[in-house]
């Protein structure tokens, strides 16, 4: 069994019921989620071995936030307790012209002030195969920065793949200190996700002919930055989600990678959203899972963007599909015909 293991904050999230405004609504539904913990999610339903470190309070909240983890199978043996809090996210969902709202609560999170003597990354790094993390880690503040690039030194050393999510938040830091911070990080990076914009807000890289407010997205012109980032940093692949958002409500969702000589396009799929948060993330892990199960790279990706247009149709942060369920829209069975 192929083992993956994700650093990351866990956070509470209250979101409206349905899609009513933050104004209307007197009672929130409750899920957890977060960036590296959705991806062990969807890697625990995939069939590997996904630990998630993190720290969390040592009170009730934190205990669930690891008993969400615990029922989909991820490894939370490496979880430190203690800390103040848990972090959390407000979200109103949006539809058709409206846009989706977040509002973070997470300033002084356990993970946030966690010390490098809470981990034992020797321990946490034995026997796996591959680490990840996003660029919303280390904007949680010097500690969590500091942590991050402890991990990623020692997941070197020890030999495992290591990819980023750029996941640039600019409610979390700006693009000048993400590229200072995250500049750093890249040395030890071998797979680098992102979208059609994280390029440019963190390393100042943008895609010609690309216009993410109305939708348009040139696939060609990402080869272009891919080869730019492996210039700088020399990652062994680049990989993009292309969303083309025409709405809140209906997305064009494709994505596009280069392993230094070839760009590979995958089939696009046209959305209707039920939940984007956690999209990317869904990209991610089956990116992951693809090239960590040793796929053809076309196959990787082609994985990795079915299951993350899944995703858009599930309620909360996590991608609760199995890799049949992805497998079988990958074959184009995307009818969304009732299965008895």
């Amino acid at each position: 069994m192929k083992r993956v293991v994700t650093l990351g904050e866990i956070m509470l999230r209250l979101s409206t019921p349905g899609f009513n405004r933050f104004v209307q609504s007197d009672s929130f539904d409750v899920n957890y989620g977060g960036g590296e913990a959705n991806v062990c999610v969807s890697l625990a339903n995939y069939g590997l071995e996904a630990r998630f470190v993190t720290k969390v309070p040592d009170n009730e909240i934190g205990q669930s936030a690891i008993n969400s983890l615990r029922r989909y199978g991820v490894v939370t043996d490496h979880i430190a307790m203690g800390g103040d809090r848990l972090g959390i996210y407000f979200l109103e969902s949006g539809a058709s012209q409206r846009p989706s709202k977040v509002i973070y609560d997470r300033r002084y999170s356990s993970i946030s002030q966690a010390d490098p003597s809470d981990f034992n990354w020797e321990e946490i790094f034995n026997g796996a195969d591959w680490f990840h993390f996003t660029g919303i880690t280390p904007a949680l503040g010097d500690k969590a920065a500091a942590l991050t690039l402890e991990a990623c030194r020692m997941a070197n050393e020890m030999g495992l793949t290591v990819s980023v999510d750029l996941n640039f938040r600019k409610k979390l830091w700006t693009s000048e200190k993400a590229n200072e911070v995250m500049s750093g990080l890249m040395k030890y990076v071998h797979v680098c996700i992102g979208n059609e914009e994280d390029a440019e807000k963190v390393f100042e890289i943008k895609a010609s002919g690309t216009d993410v407010n109305s939708g348009i997205i040139d696939h060609l012109e990402y080869e272009g930055v891919a080869k730019q980032l492996m210039e700088r940093f020399g990652f062994k692949y680049v990989a993009s989600t292309l969303r083309e958002s025409h709405s809140a409500s209906d997305n064009g969702w494709s994505a596009t990678i280069f392993d230094g000589e070839k760009s590979y396009l995958s089939k696009k799929y046209h959305v209707h959203i039920v939940d984007r948060v956690g999209g990317g993330d869904s990209f991610a892990s089956g990116l992951i899972y693809g090239m960590v199960t040793e796929k053809p790279i076309q196959e990787a990706l082609e994985f990795a963007v079915a299951a993350s247009a899944l995703k858009h149709t599930i309620p909360g942060d996590f991608n609760l599909v199995s890799p049949s369920e992805v497998k079988a829209l990958m074959g184009g069975d995307g009818s969304g015909r009732v299965q008895r």
